[in-house]
């Protein structure tokens, strides 16, 4: 484990108590609420502050940082609501890629170094067209222009963003809930705890061992929801062979397997793979969204590493013979929820009202 990773562990223990450490920041924390509620006040009292787009748009976001599980959530929906009879579209930062004055546009396979390990993945999980910039009304105006067709945009990240009006939005979470309820730099939180209360919906991703954080949710308790990630398949990146999770789980025997993580939450990758059966040898864990080369797998061992499909985008040209990619679907509590948010995003742009949060 490398010294950036050390340091950013240690900073999230730190963000899950209000010891010393976060109470010398606390007026810092003060600070960044001001600065949020005066941001929220420009917005909310001039109109031409932010852009409505002439398409649906739904944000899926968090106020917590490092990762709580927002990626298979937009995957979800832009299938189901495809499945509905919507036409999505993506747009994203495409954090860890120098984007320029213009916005990336593209479709199907993506290279991660140009638009991101998130877009590209989430582009070829979904075939939906995507547009990536930091500022996300430039996004979302490329997007449509470059595709006229696209009758949805789905925001991944951007719950900050209030330059772009939203028509719902789904705020998801973890286990770490809203730590010890502080913003930056004393808490984890982009925004206050009670953000969560003027949510949609609010999904928190779980494995299966983790009881449900205490944190505030939105009106409605039935559109609180909580999401596991089951592995049901590997794909061999050097052959592309794609095998059954259960019957490659059963082929390793007593062979040594390796798991390698550059996601926000690494341990919840490797716990996700122990509960489904798995021992590992070794689990590895690198900075969120690293740019992986074949040094951070010289040293690990020639049994198989598993790595995320998030981390394959990134590593599918390395030829190694080792690297298998887990893929995961998501199971909800609720089913149903994504019929019922179709629901909900028909009646609101019937209502053609701009989007508005008191």
């Amino acid at each position: 484990m490398n010294l950036t990773t050390r340091l950013t562990l240690w900073l999230h223990r730190q963000w899950q108590r209000r010891g010393l450490f976060s109470m010398t920041l606390r007026p810092l924390s003060a600070l960044a609420g001001w600065l949020v509620r005066r941001k929220e006040q420009k917005i909310r009292h001039d109109p031409t502050a932010s852009y409505r787009c002439p398409v649906a748009v739904v944000v899926v976001g968090n106020i917590i940082v490092g990762g709580a599980g927002k990626t298979p959530v937009v995957q979800a929906l832009a299938t189901q609501l495809r499945a509905l009879g919507w036409t999505p579209g993506i747009i994203s930062r495409g954090y860890g890629v120098a984007v320029g004055p213009e916005p990336r546009i593209g479709q199907g396979e993506l290279q991660a170094a140009q638009f991101g390990d998130e877009p590209a993945l989430i582009a070829a999980q979904t075939q939906a067209p995507i547009a990536v910039h930091p500022k996300r009304v430039l996004a979302a105006q490329a997007l449509l222009r470059a595709f006229p067709h696209v009758d949805l945009i789905i925001s991944d990240d951007g719950l900050q963003h209030l330059a772009l009006q939203r028509d719902l939005e789904v705020v998801v979470q973890d286990a770490r809930g809203v730590g010890n309820g502080l913003m930056l730099p004393a808490g984890p939180l982009r925004e206050p705890p009670t953000r969560l209360r003027r949510a949609d919906w609010l999904i928190t991703q779980l494995n299966a061992d983790q009881p449900q954080p205490d944190t505030p949710h939105p009106q409605d308790p039935a559109r609180c929801l909580s999401m596991t990630l089951a592995p049901h398949r590997l794909e061999h990146l050097a052959s592309g062979r794609c095998i059954d999770w259960a019957e490659w789980r059963d082929r390793q025997g007593e062979t040594a397997v390796q798991a390698l993580a550059a996601i926000g939450q690494p341990e919840r990758f490797f716990s996700m793979l122990r509960l489904n059966g798995l021992t590992l040898s070794q689990t590895h864990a690198r900075p969120d969204h690293a740019a992986l080369s074949r040094q951070d797998f010289a040293d690990l061992g020639t049994g198989p590493i598993l790595i995320t499909r998030k981390d394959a985008v990134k590593c599918r040209n390395m030829n190694d013979p080792r690297l298998w990619a887990v893929d995961v679907l998501p199971v909800f509590t609720r089913p149903d929820w994504i019929q019922e948010l179709d629901g909900q995003l028909r009646l609101r742009r019937a209502a053609s009202s701009p989007f508005t949060r008191s």
